[in-house]
């Protein structure tokens, strides 16, 4: 009988309503949270509750400075986030569209591993994004374009320090160096020691937010790290990451 009426008062669309419009609100305080807007969302929390006490006890000029408030507010929260609102809608579209990028063949991996080896032992730090099926333009900031074939020269000339690229992150699309001093998302996890620095973060960013894959050879202690799927592999040899690296590109059965 209870279960009657609640069906009656309660209807399936009503919960896929509630469940849509739970889901939407969830999404823009996940946003606020993870942007620069955590500040501003507690802003806002107190803002509500001062305009909700003033409904309560009745105070007509305190609720109309708030409903003019609320009009200027949001259309300022466009303003400030834009950059945010326009990084994260293009994500939505990147997550749906899954595009066949130029493959990254084994003789592309063994220069890559090549130049790794090079620069971990001479603890120069560096930051290698391999593109798999999608692409990171929308994610990476500040790039300068290169298109340039993958040597091993290329990548270590450009991490070298002092160099004017050496910055930022490498990103390799197929058989091309296509961007250099690239600026990453940073990863946001707190299982990260505090030992990894800023390249760390940026490579365990972008394995989270594309399927991409971030190569690092750390500045301080030359050890190489590989970040795939927002999960870091720490410590590899050489011959480990030219394995993992032929693994993740699919390249397996191609060179067996």
């Amino acid at each position: 009988m209870v279960f009657e009426v609640i069906g009656e008062l309660f209807s399936f669309r009503d919960f896929m309503d509630i469940m849509i419009v739970t889901a939407f609100i969830y999404g823009i305080i996940y946003f606020l949270v993870l942007s620069r807007g955590f500040q501003l969302l507690r802003g806002l929390v107190f803002v509500g509750v001062a305009w909700l006490t003033a409904e309560i006890l009745q105070l007509k000029t305190l609720s109309w400075i708030f409903e003019k408030f609320w009009t200027v507010g949001l259309f300022s929260i466009v303003v400030i986030f834009q950059p945010e609102i326009r990084r994260a809608i293009a994500r939505i579209g990147e997550r749906t569209k899954v595009i066949k990028l130029s493959s990254v063949e084994e003789r592309t991996v063994e220069r890559i591993v090549r130049a790794c080896r090079f620069m971990s032992d001479r603890q120069i730090g560096a930051l290698i994004v391999i593109e798999r099926n999608q692409n990171v333009e929308d994610v990476v900031e500040g790039c300068v374009y290169l298109d340039a074939t993958v040597t091993v020269e290329l990548l270590i000339t450009i991490f070298y320090p002092m160099t004017p690229l050496h910055d930022g992150a490498v990103v390799i699309r197929g058989e091309r160096v296509a961007f250099a001093s690239c600026v990453l998302p940073l990863s946001r996890t707190a299982d990260l020691p505090k030992k990894y620095g800023t390249r760390h973060r940026a490579a365990l960013g972008i394995s989270e937010e594309t399927d991409a894959i971030a190569v690092v050879v750390s500045e301080e202690t030359g050890e190489i790290s590989l970040a795939v799927g927002g999960r870091l592999e720490r410590n590899l040899d050489p011959e480990i990451l030219k394995d993992r690296l032929i693994d993740l590109l699919g390249l397996r059965d191609e060179t067996s």
